[in-house]
């Protein structure tokens, strides 16, 4: 073999391995990062899974805020509240400034860890206004509905 071949076979082979280490790393960086949503009754009935559950894996929850939930403690800047999907609720110590539109009974999505079955989060998202919810939130919502038998604004004003 000529040495302009061989020189041409070492680099197509160290520009492979190079793409293949970067991938590898990109792939390893990605997993990391997700954060899966879960409802309070996935998390509690063990359908998200023993790494939720204890506190190794970072994740999302969504649902509601529980209606009567909300304390804060004076002079602190911890909150806790409960998150309710219809089937549980699930409840969540925050620490730091919640938005301006969070409420009780309005949707959340929180992301965090589980601590002593209390779910711990590092960010608080409310919906931005009387219409929005996350799909993933609305998805699993609406099967707790449909589970219970409760009648949605989608369909009360299908039936007008």
């Amino acid at each position: 073999m000529n040495p302009v071949r061989r020189r041409r076979i070492w680099f197509v082979v160290a520009l492979v391995a190079a793409s293949a280490l970067s991938m590898t790393l990109i792939a390893f960086a990605l997993q990391r990062n997700v954060a899966y949503l879960y409802t309070p009754a996935e998390v509690l009935g063990g359908a998200a899974g023993a790494a939720v559950a204890s506190g190794e894996a970072r994740f999302r929850l969504g649902g509601m805020v529980a209606e009567g939930s909300f304390t804060r403690a004076e002079g602190s800047m911890e909150a806790g509240f409960r998150v309710t999907d219809g089937d549980a609720e699930l409840p969540v110590r925050y620490t730091g400034l919640l938005p301006d539109l969070f409420r009780e009974q309005q949707a959340v999505v929180a992301t965090g860890r589980m601590d002593g079955g209390v779910f711990v989060a590092e960010q608080v998202l409310a919906r931005h206004d009387e219409t929005y919810v996350p799909k993933e939130v609305a998805d699993k919502m609406g099967l707790a509905h449909q589970k219970h038998g409760v009648a949605t604004p989608a369909d009360a004003g299908s039936a007008q």
